[in-house]
């Protein structure tokens, strides 16, 4: 906890808003997508998809393949405080919506459903896209598919997996041209890292996924400054050769490949 506020203090410090930004991409991004304050009718049917699970007093074995729980001691969790305490809140909801809505992704990839509170985000922001998320714990899973299915998110396929077999599969696949699957997607338009919180894990993930990016790839990860480690992973990640626009949110790290950018990374208060 001492280590996150240390780093919120300075990510205050640097922080800047849509003022201090002279890239036209970035600042269209902040503009039109970040500070759009207006209400969407979208929201209402995040509003009813968080409530349904907040009223859930069941509880599940929880099976976990990341770096733990800052907030749970046990693996048998209720339903509700996992929705409450570690799914994603309804502002970043509200906002992963927003950064879906404007990019109109048609190929998206979710590695950690948990509950499925950002997926219902990723599937509202764009209707026709194709959806693929990832969730290691079967007992989260199972909530997650009986909600989506229950709210008609039908653009979304749910896969119990756990994520490096899953990225691991998928490569090998593509480079033995296999039959198409969900697994040999050629690339994914939008990618929302929210699964192992680990150094290690989440840097074996961008190496395994760079060969699906294109020009108008985003993607981004969740909890870059959970950790020492995570904050190391996201320097060598905005280091990286073909990561040329990062954005710092403190929640959130996005990554653009857009080659005609030049490299530039921004820390912006949302």
């Amino acid at each position: 906890m001492l280590f996150q506020i240390k780093s919120y203090l300075q990510f205050l410090w640097h922080s800047k808003n849509e003022h201090a930004v002279h890239s036209p991409f970035v600042f269209s991004l902040l503009t039109k997508c970040f500070y759009d304050k207006k209400s969407k009718p979208e929201y209402t049917f995040l509003k009813k998809y968080r409530n349904s699970l907040l009223a859930n007093n069941n509880t599940i074995e929880v099976t976990d393949f990341g770096a733990g729980s800052k907030v749970f001691k046990s693996n048998t969790r209720v339903i509700s405080k996992i929705a409450k305490t570690a799914g994603i809140s309804s502002k970043r909801a509200e906002l992963l919506f927003r950064i879906t809505h404007y990019f109109q992704p048609d190929s998206i990839l979710e590695i950690g459903t948990s509950l499925g509170l950002a997926t219902a985000a990723l599937s509202l922001g764009n209707l026709k896209a194709k959806i693929t998320t990832l969730e290691g714990c079967p007992e989260t899973a199972k909530i997650a598919q009986l909600q989506l299915q229950t709210f008609n998110y039908n653009n979304v396929a749910s896969i119990v997996t756990t994520f490096n077999s899953y990225l691991e599969k998928r490569n090998s696949s593509v480079n033995t041209a296999t039959e198409h699957s969900l697994q040999n997607t050629e690339h994914f338009s939008l990618i929302y890292f929210d699964g192992n919180h680990s150094k290690k894990a989440t840097l074996e993930y961008f190496e395994l996924l760079l060969s699906t990016v294109t020009n108008e790839t985003v993607w981004i990860f969740d909890d870059i400054h959970w950790s020492k480690e995570m904050e190391q992973a996201w320097e060598i990640i905005k280091s990286h050769p073909q990561v040329t626009v990062t954005i710092d949110t403190f929640q959130w790290g996005l990554v653009f490949f857009r080659r005609e950018q030049p490299k530039e990374h921004f820390v912006i208060r949302v």
